[in-house]
């Protein structure tokens, strides 16, 4: 049986080829596209796209809900059927204006890629996503060894995720450089670091406990002053791996280039969270905590502003949107709150007017 189409492996590199060069579409993004492509071939046994036809579509997306996840074993979600059509539906509508396909290939074909509205709606159901509380993430760094200096670069790895809340795939390439003790803060430059959509910007160091920034601190300062590294060394640099004496390999301490990726990053905080007897909680989501930190503290609409910058957010909205739902176990108190003295209710008088300025402010 055919495993590819030699004319399709042509136009999807052209496809790919738009994507990322008018698009600017990522690798990542770039990979979920060609997968949902080759996924829809193999349901036509990699027939030529001229030959596309409305009832492909429609077998494929019978067949594609009864795929199951090679991960869980189980029907795959509402939201991967829907990150799936909505590819191919782009896809199809790209594949109508090109020539050799328009004669084919109708603009409205590309609706037969589509969910129920029902089905649409489940996939886009926003569901709580749990994330540590300050309290959890320093029982975490209080139980962390800091014995070696791959224990003491773990340790200072998490610490320094809870002071800037910054992405792990900015963790992985941040140097020494970018890091200002002094001033508290780190510098997201895109040239050199992997920050998301490639924008440079500054976060200032968060009040999340002095213990947090003295752990960073004391990290910098064993780089910098008894390693003695310089700016362009990584600031949280790999492990370096050699063959031992028993011919297997183990770590001899830390290496001076980054991690390849933010693979290693998670795997140091499921292991950190497990030592403290804790549910996993990945890096990204100390973002969460954070920014619920942020409704707490800030008391003013130029407070929100700052606090959702320094999470690399040029909209204050979508810190809210993405990070500033209120948890179950919070929107219970407050329900249960209602019934307060209007005296005691001042506090909450005056974060509903902060929230009512960013509103207006933010044209909502």
């Amino acid at each position: 049986m055919a495993k590819y189409n030699a004319e399709n492996e042509r136009i999807k590199r052209e496809y790919l080829t738009y994507l990322k060069a008018a698009k600017g579409m990522s690798e990542a993004s770039l990979d979920a596209v060609a997968k949902a492509i080759h996924r829809f071939e193999g349901s036509t046994k990699f027939r030529d796209f001229r030959k596309f036809h409305v009832e492909q579509a429609v077998a494929f997306r019978r067949q594609l809900s009864e795929t199951m996840s090679t991960a869980t074993g189980k029907p795959l979600s509402q939201a991967t059927l829907l990150q799936t059509l909505n590819a191919l539906r782009a896809f199809v509508l790209w594949l109508a204006g090109q020539p050799g396909y328009r004669s084919r290939i109708s603009y409205s074909d590309a609706e037969y890629f589509r969910l129920s509205e029902k089905d649409t709606r489940v996939a886009k159901a926003v569901r709580e996503r749990p994330f540590p509380t300050l309290e959890q993430v320093h029982h975490v760094l209080t139980a962390m060894p800091d014995t070696t200096e791959i224990e003491r670069r773990n340790r200072a790895l998490i610490a320094f995720t809870l002071l800037t809340g910054i992405r792990d795939g900015a963790l992985a390439s941040l140097k020494l450089k970018h890091v200002d003790l002094v001033e508290g803060k780190v510098t997201q430059d895109a040239r050199e670091v992997k920050t998301k959509f490639s924008k440079s910007f500054t976060t200032w160091f968060l009040p999340v406990g002095d213990s947090v920034r003295v752990i960073v601190d004391d990290w910098v300062a064993y780089l910098r002053e008894q390693k003695l590294w310089g700016g362009d060394d990584p600031l949280f640099p790999a492990t370096e791996v050699v063959n031992g004496e028993s011919f297997q390999f183990e770590s001899a301490g830390l290496s001076r280039r980054h991690w390849a990726n933010a693979t290693p990053i998670r795997a140091i905080f499921r292991s950190a969270f497990a030592l403290a007897g804790l549910p996993y909680f990945n890096p990204h989501s100390f973002r969460k905590t954070l920014a619920q930190l942020g409704q707490r503290l800030c008391r003013s609409p130029e407070e929100v502003k700052a606090w959702s910058q320094n999470l690399g957010h040029d909209d204050v909205m979508t810190t809210f949107r993405s990070y500033g739902e209120v948890s179950s176990s919070r929107q219970a108190e407050i329900i249960k709150n209602l019934n307060r003295p209007e005296e005691e209710d001042l506090e909450a008088h005056e974060a509903l007017k902060t929230l009512e300025r960013i509103f207006r402010r933010s044209n909502l």
